[in-house]
């Protein structure tokens, strides 16, 4: 039995959806919070997404430009959670055109350049291992950050 009846369940979806870009997946696991049994979740999802509430590749697009630029993400993490939000793999494709690839490294050296002072270590080399953990952690290319810390730290890291 829903929590809502029929009407105000999808009134009270419509709305959320309408909030924020919302994944597929989202949308269906909000509806079973509600108690929303599997075959009228599909239904209203189906309705949504006709109705342009709910668009795969506009959320993969929207999702990915924010992470990028508001959390300074990473594109392999940025990746990964679409792919376990389940995303198509053509969506996640148009989401990373939305990543400028000059702004998106010169954004990974400024998250290096500002973590940096905050890494405490006994050697330099301890000190890159720890600057890399943390990018990966961001979701940033090892082949990457190993080029900037080489390349575009070198002044900063001794």
């Amino acid at each position: 039995m829903s929590k809502y009846p029929p009407f105000e369940t999808r009134e009270k979806i419509k709305h959320w959806c309408a909030l924020q870009e919302r994944a597929h997946g989202d949308v269906i696991k909000k509806l079973r919070t509600w108690s929303v049994d599997e075959e009228d979740a599909e239904q209203i999802l189906t309705e949504l997404i006709s109705e342009n509430f709910v668009n795969e590749e506009r959320f993969a697009r929207a999702f990915a430009s924010g992470k990028f630029k508001i959390k300074k993400w990473g594109w392999h993490k940025i990746k990964t959670i679409l792919k376990q939000k389940g995303v198509s793999n053509y969506s996640i494709q148009l989401a990373k055109e939305e990543i400028d690839y000059d702004e998106y490294r010169q954004t990974m050296i400024e998250v290096l350049k500002k973590k940096w002072p905050q890494i405490k270590a006994d050697s330099t080399w301890e000190a890159k291992q720890k600057l890399l953990r943390y990018a990966a952690g961001k979701g940033y290319n090892q082949e990457e950050v190993i080029g900037a810390i080489n390349n575009d730290l070198s002044g900063l890291i001794k």
